[in-house]
């Protein structure tokens, strides 16, 4: 079927800044439907004002905008543009909430803008809970008991009619936002008020809990002819109760006979066609294990997180197949890219196992509640591709980059009888507590019994224990050897179970010939010839994959799973410097492990390896494809803890050594560099003991700064604001978090430079000035770029000390500093011998990405620019600002320091910070406009306050209640920003946050697209 010539321009919704529950997946299907949509020859418009993602740049559309994701936002934009088609289905919630929200406003057809793909009233039926549940009931798809309430009365009635626990499931969000199981009456009561409110129409699913049943999920194709295939089926580790991005998945089902696999592939293809859903669609049921009986529990009628995980699992690229059906093709007529002979009506085969682990923020939050249900709590998630699952569980967990300290936590002081009374309630750590309680002898059928897990997958488990055990106790051969790495034991791992050296056990596989080998991912199983580069490595079979040809040849070294403090940025960069390599004729080679990302696009490399980011993965690559240079600037702190592995193994890193990494890193040897270029830094000292760290603090002024090396986020620092705070604190501290910098904590502003450099000298394209207080990490402040206020002469300090450290470095390539300005006085916090999350910020507020540059300085390019030396396409200013994700971890304290506790980030721009500022605000203005008010807990800002409550307990349980500012560290203050953030009110604690507010208050606002600077090159060929 033709397109439809009517339609030429299309404007694509994208889902914002990530938060848990929309991440970067969506980052991921938005690129894909912005190439396949200009692939077809149309003009992209895309909104989006998440800086940190490869889709906002300004390659992927004709326009982008970094505009806030509203609907008044929207509507100008439409009036400007007047494009012919809207594409919803690729921002997540937010898009989809967006378009209908446009359709009821009639701002679609008053300017003939067409919604492509999935209807309104489609999209409808499958979010309003109403709608969806009698539609099911219609079709005879059962569904769990329940009721739709608007009120709390509502709800009582129903609780007195079935029996707790209770699911809570709120219409129109994402990642459980706002619902959860209660187990008791306050508990249910809590979620329905919090749930009502979540809900953009304010309606709430209650439902008996069927927690217990199986989880499946399809991932279905419809084209507008009703074509439909099923591109991928999962199946949840845990059963119902634990929302899906919480839990292990694996993919294809592992544990279903055959009749019910397509028992529930009929029902959502029924679905799918009932609600006729246009391009991609994800179903999710329960199964019951003991019998038939299954009940559908949700479809989203978009792209999900779901959909990116089926993509690379299966390498099936949906979210590019669901466009194009959304612009009139049927699936028969679209060609699969990985085979280019079949076509994407052919369903995927699957010659391989893959298991989905996910990513927690616990390690960085021990104080939070890590017991898992409806509601995600994930901030992204690891996947593994392997010939079995026992070896597909191994490298999942090899590549969430946590020590095995870290994975097991304190379970070695447990007992079996406490580990088993744990492992009854589902928490992060209930994978590694299971296999603790199989290592001590509990059976298969016990553990099943006590979590409702299946057998199979236990089984699995107890497989690996036991190879532990033989490793232990049995006499060490070649052939036990073999059998160990085709269940993918490390070398390491199996040097400490034998009581041998990892360098022993790597020759003993070399004499030996057990060397992994390299399978293809092609949609087909081997079924029709292929032609990919998507590969993961296996100890199974034969290998498929030969090196690639090339006499330049460079390896990609990825971030891995998303976390606080190394989030989608860095796949951002690793894209661009990809791109600008090939420009300088390298083959380019990419590991990663991450399913949400466009680093893990089988396109955007000439070579793709899924696979954890571990010495021995990374080895096994190098020496497969004849690797001599390896590029680490791009992948956050994962890839620069390889740096020292990779040269002792007689590797060229790109750009650097691992001696300067070490020299910035290592605070001892960081202060001696600064010491040595006289650059001022704030006075302060290694400690490599507890006692020495006392006998430091004792020297320095208070409150002090403690913090480890070679960390990322603000993990593990801490601030202490008397000796006798030092040491409750260091008595307490692990000996692993040794050695320790122990600075004093100076009052001032912060201000950071993201600069490129050729060894000798460096471009500064501007300085980016944080608007709350110095000691807030940067990834937590609200940032103005280019900086307002700073005069001429500490922009000449900043530039001077920027060239001293990358001269004396000799430093190639990107660099982030970070500076305290105190009056006159400038001191350098802080160097990152990498990009850091805010190169895409600068580079989209610039209007010229750096990585471009950074990489043609690697490439062996010098410098031609000035520092400061700006494009003259900056007209205005941007302001950055954080995003946290306090649905999903409402009992972490927001107030703000040393430890980066943000998701996200989102950027937006104006002629002037005034405009920029109340475009970040504006939800907050919108609701003040709409009736809202104001509680400030604070005398110091008590003039902002515009409620009339006398007391917050009153102010609180009111519908005006809609922002809530409250600065102070104390248990009663904490409590009451926990509850204003359960209660879905806007928390500031910063009083320069407020502040930024007021002053936005009045601002005149208007749309500024991202352009393209076409002056800047800054580089020449030496």
């Amino acid at each position: 079927m033709p397109k439809d010539s009517s339609i030429q321009k299309i404007l694509i919704i994208g889902s914002g800044p990530i938060i848990i529950g929309q991440a970067a997946e969506f980052d991921y299907s938005g690129t894909q439907g912005c190439l396949a949509l200009k692939e077809e020859g149309y003009e992209v418009v895309l909104v989006n004002h998440n800086p940190a993602t490869i889709m906002t740049d300004t390659a992927y559309a004709d326009t982008v905008y970094c505009e806030p994701l509203t609907v008044k936002t929207l509507t100008s934009i439409i009036e400007k543009e007047r494009p012919h088609g809207l594409v919803a289905s690729l921002g997540g919630q937010t898009a989809l909430n967006l378009a209908v929200g446009l359709d009821e406003k009639g701002v679609l057809e008053k300017y003939g803008v067409k919604l492509l793909g999935t209807s309104v009233d489609s999209i409808q039926k499958g979010e309003d809970r109403e709608k969806f549940r009698s539609l099911m009931d219609e079709l005879g798809h059962p569904t769990a008991e329940s009721s739709i309430v608007h009120d709390l009365e509502e709800s009582l009635i129903f609780s007195e009619e079935i029996a707790l626990p209770i699911i809570v499931r709120p219409a129109y969000t994402l990642g459980g936002r706002g619902g959860g199981i209660a187990s008791c009456m306050e508990e249910y009561k809590k979620l329905v008020l919090s749930g009502l409110k979540a809900s953009p129409i304010h309606q709430v699913l209650v439902e008996k809990s069927i927690a217990g049943f199986k989880e499946i999920e399809y991932e279905v194709m419809r084209d507008s002819k009703g074509n439909c295939i099923s591109v991928c089926n999962m199946e949840n580790f845990d059963p119902v109760g634990v929302h899906t991005g919480d839990s292990i998945v694996v993919a294809p089902s592992q544990t279903l006979t055959d009749r019910e696999f397509h028992m529930l592939r009929t029902a959502a293809f029924e679905i799918v066609s009932a609600l006729e859903v246009v391009g991609g669609c994800n179903i999710q049921f329960a199964l019951d294990p003991n019998s038939s009986q299954y009940y559908v529990i949700e479809v989203n009628p978009r792209v999900s997180r779901s959909s990116a995980l089926a993509s690379k699992a299966t390498g099936y690229p949906i979210a590019k197949v669901a466009v194009k059906i959304a612009v009139g093709y049927t699936l028969d007529e679209i060609i699969n890219p990985l085979t280019r002979t079949t076509y994407a009506s052919f369903e995927p085969a699957l010659d391989y196992v893959v298991v989905k682990f996910p990513r927690w923020p616990f390690d960085k939050f021990p104080e939070a509640n890590r017991v898992l249900g409806t509601k995600m709590k994930a901030t992204g998630e690891v996947m593994a591709i392997e010939r079995s699952l026992e070896a597909a569980f191994q490298k999942a967990l090899q590549s969430l980059d946590l020590s095995l300290e870290s994975l097991y936590g304190g379970m070695s002081d447990l007992s079996l009888e406490e580990l088993e009374k744990k492992v009854v309630t589902p928490t992060d750590s209930r994978f590694f507590e299971l296999m603790e309680l199989l290592r001590g002898g509990r059976s298969i059928e016990s553990l099943h019994g006590m979590t409702g897990i299946d057998k199979l997958f236990l089984s699995v488990m107890s497989n690996l224990t036991n190879m532990e055990h033989k490793l232990r106790s049995s006499s060490f051969s070649a052939k036990l050897l073999k059998e160990a790495k085709e269940l993918r034991f490390e070398d390491r791992t199996i040097a400490g179970l034998t009581g041998m050296t990892e360098a022993y056990i790597a020759g003993l596989r070399m004499e030996e010939g057990i060397i992994p080998v390299f399978k293809m991912v092609d949609t087909c199983a081997g079924e029709f010839e292929a032609i990919t580069n998507y590969a993961y490595s296996t100890y199974y079979g034969t290998n498929e994959i030969e090196s690639l040809p090339g006499e330049k040849k460079v390896l990609i070294i990825g971030a891995g799973p998303i976390r606080i403090g190394q989030g989608v940025e860095f796949d951002y960069s690793a894209v661009k410097t990809i791109q600008r390599l090939k420009e300088h004729g390298y083959t380019t080679i990419m590991v990663n492990n991450n399913p949400e990302t466009v680093s893990t696009d089988y396109e955007t490399a000439d070579r793709l390896y899924f696979e954890p980011i571990t010495k021995e993965a990374v080895l096994s690559i190098i020496e497969h494809e004849k690797v001599d240079t390896v590029l680490i600037q791009f992948g956050g702190q994962t890839a620069l803890n390889l740096a020292g592995m990779l040269e002792g193994e007689g590797i060229t890193l790109l750009g650097t050594s691992s001696d300067i990494i070490d020299q910035v890193e290592d605070r001892e040897r960081f202060y001696q560099l600064l010491d040595g270029c006289e650059i001022p830094r704030v006075k302060g000292d290694i400690c490599h003991s507890k006692k020495e760290a006392i006998h430091v603090a004792g020297n320095l002024a208070f409150p002090l700064l403690c913090r480890p090396s070679y960390v990322i986020g603000g993990k593990g620092m801490v601030k202490v604001k008397s000796l006798e705070e030092m040491q409750r604190f260091i008595q307490t501290a692990d000996e692993e978090y040794f050695p320790i910098l122990v600075d004093e904590f100076k009052e001032g502003r912060e201000v950071e430079i993201d600069l490129v450099g050729d060894g000798e000298d460096v471009y500064v394209p501007g300085v980016m000035e944080h608007i709350e207080r110095a000691g807030v990490h940067s990834g937590d402040s609200m940032s103005i770029f280019p900086s307002e206020s700073l005069s001429a002469e500490i922009k000449e300090t900043i530039e001077g000390y920027a060239r001293n450290i990358v001269s004396a470095l000799q430093y190639k390539g990107i660099m982030n500093i970070q500076f305290l300005l105190q009056s006159r006085k400038v001191y350098v916090l802080e160097v990152n011998p990498r990009a850091s999350r805010t190169v895409p910020i600068v580079s989209k507020v610039l209007g010229f990405p750096l990585i471009d540059m950074a990489t043609d300085l690697m490439c062996g390019e010098r410098l031609t620019i000035d520092a400061f030396d700006p494009p003259s396409e900056i007209k205005g200013v941007g302001v950055k600002y954080p995003v946290f994700s306090s649905h999903a971890l409402p009992e972490i304290d927001q107030i703000l320091g040393a430890n980066m506790k943000s998701t996200g980030e989102g950027l937006c721009l104006g002629e002037t910070v005034e405009e920029a500022l109340y475009k970040v605000f504006e939800e907050l203005h919108g609701g003040v406009e709409a009736g809202g008010t104001m509680y400030v807990d604070c005398e110091q800002a008590k003039q902002y306050q515009t409620a009339q409550e006398p007391s917050f307990s009153e102010w609180i349980k009111t519908d005006h209640a809609c922002v809530y500012f409250n600065n102070e560290e104390t248990d009663t203050m904490k409590k009451r920003r926990i509850a204003a953030l359960e209660a879905g009110v806007i928390v500031i604690t910063e009083i320069e946050t407020l502040q930024a507010f007021m002053r936005s208050k009045n601002a005149h606002v208007q749309q500024k697209p991202l352009v393209h600077s076409k002056s800047i090159q800054g580089v020449s060929r030496v």
